[in-house]
Formats: structure tokens, sequence, C-alpha cells
């Protein structure tokens, strides 16, 4: 099996893809964001196996550098970079500062598009980031026990409406509804974060839905839920959640069902069509 890199960010997702990348046999090089990844990634690493080097944000030269000399050609890249972390407060090197001048757009997409071009021209092909996750791939239809009232199921088609065409113009996933109408949009500040700032405007009450975009590139910024979401729908008396099936990633697995049962919520899978290509 050839080597994998996987260029870790936050939260759970890179100790998935470095548990999933060792079931089936790889070799695998963890690079580790120093500001956003996990602590305990380190002792997870060595655990299976696995080198693990930290690299500060911004530094992909040196990046580039670390995957080369372990013999990596493809990696992924798992884990969240906060959006605001990206554009702000980094040094860049000189390698990453080359990508930043030359982006026409400064958003998440074309940022790590053009970064992917680098490694490409480096040797280094990016895979999904789902690549060894494919079990923890949302399926369509009814997830938990219950299923979305006809008021909760009509909540969903008009925020599908708003969250696709928010999800189109790379503002964010995720839109918070109630009653018709548009309660909280997500920009910069994550899934969690707009659940609760939806709540206090709104109050219980309130439906989520989370997209894909319309053309999701799923080796970077795939749509991520878990545990953490329920329990910020549960804080804010949200009542149902809807996210895109095959293209979203239940990081806690059936312990996030098993909290969305808990809470009595509704968690539904939408059939969609992958149109990326990949």
């Amino acid at each position: 099996m050839a080597r994998i890199g996987i260029i870790a960010g936050n939260g759970t997702f890179p100790f998935l893809a470095l548990q999933g990348a060792r079931n089936i046999g790889h070799d695998v090089t963890v690079v580790a964001v120093k500001e956003e990844a996990f602590p305990e990634l380190e002792g997870a690493a060595r655990d299976a196996g696995a080198d693990l080097h930290w690299v500060s944000l911004g530094h992909l030269g040196k990046c580039i550098k670390l995957l080369k000399a372990a013999g990596v050609s493809q990696a992924v890249m798992a884990g969240q970079v906060k959006h605001a972390k990206i554009f702000s407060g980094i040094i860049p090197d000189l390698t990453f500062l080359s990508v930043l001048t030359k982006l026409k757009a400064r958003n998440t997409d074309a940022l790590i598009s053009a970064v992917a071009d680098v490694l490409r021209g480096e040797g280094i092909e990016l895979l999904d980031s789902t690549a060894f996750l494919a079990p923890l791939l949302a399926r369509a239809g009814t997830l938990t026990r219950r299923a979305p009232s006809a008021v909760e199921a009509e909540d969903f088609r008009f925020g599908y409406r708003m969250a696709d065409a928010v999800a189109g113009l790379d503002i964010g996933q995720t839109v918070v509804v109630k009653d018709g109408a548009v309660v909280a949009v997500e920009a910069m500040e994550g899934t969690d974060e707009v659940v609760r700032r939806a709540g206090q405007i709104a109050g219980p009450g309130t439906r989520v839905v989370k997209v894909a975009k319309p053309n999701q590139d799923m080796r970077f910024d795939v749509p991520v839920v878990g545990v953490a979401t329920i329990e910020a729908m549960r804080a804010a008396g949200a009542t149902a959640l809807s996210i895109d099936a095959d293209r979203t990633l239940l990081v806690d697995g059936e312990r996030f069902v098993r909290a969305a049962d808990e809470a009595g919520l509704a968690v539904v899978g939408r059939a969609t069509e992958r149109r990326d290509g990949r």
C-alpha cells in the first residue's frame, strides 16, 4: 500500500482519516496544523504507527517538503481550519504567499483549490477527504427514529432553496429556518454557532438545513456534523436537521444518531446527485 499523507486541521476528522487509512493497510504521515489540530493527535498517530509533524498555518512549503521526504504521492485534507484564520493573523511562507497573491477570489474554495494545484505540481495528488471513511457518509432517508413532521418537512423544502443558493455563492452551507422564514445564515462562524445564534433570535422550533455546495469538491471543506451539532440544536431548541446524503460526514457515526434520538430530533439525509465530476 502507498504511504498516505494527512494534512490535519481541528476536530475529530483527522483521527478518523488516520484510523481509516491504517485499517486498510496504508502507512501514514500526518502534517498537523499547530494552530488547529488537537494535541491528542500526536498520541493517536504514535499508537497507529504513523509519523506526525507539526507546522504553522501558512507554512505550505514546509508541509510539501515533509510529505515529499516521506515519499507521499497522495494526501487527504482532514479537519477544519477556521476561515477567519486563513485570511488573517498568519505569517505565510514564500510558497503560500505565492498562492495568496495569485488568488482571484479570497474565499476558501479558491484558496484550497490553488493549494491543491501547487501540491499536484510537486507530485502530490489530493484525494477525496472521505476516501477512507465511506461508512461514515450520511445515507439518504430518515436517519433517526422520528421522521420530520409535516411542518418540519415544509420548512426543509423552503430551506433547501435558501441553503442551495447561499452555498452556491460560497457564503456558507447552513441556514436555520422557522415557519417559512430564514432565521440565520452561516458565514465564517460554523454550523454549531449559527444554530446557537438562531436559537437566541427565534427561540425553540427552528429547523436546520445543511447542504453541500452545488459543485462540492470532496477533497476539502466537506460538510460535517457530529454529536456537538446535536448538542447545539438541543440547547437552541431546534427540532429537525437535514443534511445531504453521500456528501456529509457523520464524524461520530452511530453516536450521532443515538444523540439525535435521545434529544427527540428528526434527522434526514437529502438524496442528492454529485455534480463535481469526481
